[in-house]
């Protein structure tokens, strides 16, 4: 495989995509589902919880939203989530946000290879990609759940190494992708219009506020 001398790494949930719209109506069929087959007896969480836990892996999701619960329990919701939210996406629940499409095509055309880098599941991952047509703009997507990686430190690293890429930039919503930016070296974009918290994108190089932002924000090519 030929080295890339520069490359753009994407956050899927809440940079490229209007999560929330999809992710909550998702959650909450998982929930009823789970009670209607007697695996959990809980309420399900407000929508304040749902949102927090968008960017982790399903791993963490599920230590957060069904604590105690048993593996089979956490298995059973894996499979109903990852089904409603396929199904929502292809109803078009939710949509990009304002600018992506235009500029993640505009930097496919000027030669970037463009990658997600997202702590989601595969399906999934793939789904919002081929619904959204955004797999002609990309390189590859990467995903914890494709890999098995615990943390986006580890994903980013893998997919640094794996594609021999020189320089790197990564775009995201969370303290998740500005620590593995740092971590791995790479010029790090924080995206305000996610679901960042006060703080929480602190560290990163530059932070944004629309999408279309990510052109004028990239560092130039190191020789």
């Amino acid at each position: 495989m030929l080295s890339i001398p520069y490359a753009i790494l994407f956050d899927m949930d809440g940079t490229l995509l209007q999560t929330e719209k999809l992710s909550t109506p998702a959650f909450q069929r998982t929930f009823e589902q789970l009670r209607e087959q007697g695996m959990w007896q809980g309420p399900t969480p407000d929508e304040k919880a749902l949102i927090n836990v968008l960017g982790m892996t399903i791993e963490q999701v599920w230590i957060k939203l069904l604590p105690g619960a048993e593996e089979a329990t956490k298995k059973a919701a894996d499979a109903y989530l990852l089904e409603n939210e396929i199904k929502l996406i292809k109803e078009r629940i939710t949509d990009l946000y304002p600018g992506v499409r235009e500029t993640l095509q505009r930097l496919h055309e000027e030669g970037y290879a463009l990658f997600i880098a997202s702590n989601g599941q595969e399906e999934y991952i793939d789904a919002i990609c081929e619904e959204y047509e955004l797999k002609p703009l990309l390189t590859d997507l990467y995903s914890a759940g494709r890999f098995q990686t615990s943390t986006k430190k580890d994903l980013v690293a893998r997919l640094l190494r794996d594609y021999e890429i020189k320089q790197a930039v990564m775009v995201g919503d969370r303290h998740s992708d500005i620590e593995a930016g740092l971590v791995n070296d790479l010029f790090t974009i924080g995206c305000d219009f996610g679901f960042a918290k006060p703080g929480e994108l602190d560290g990163a190089n530059v932070v944004i506020r629309h999408f279309s932002e990510v052109i004028s924000c990239l560092p130039p090519h190191e020789e």
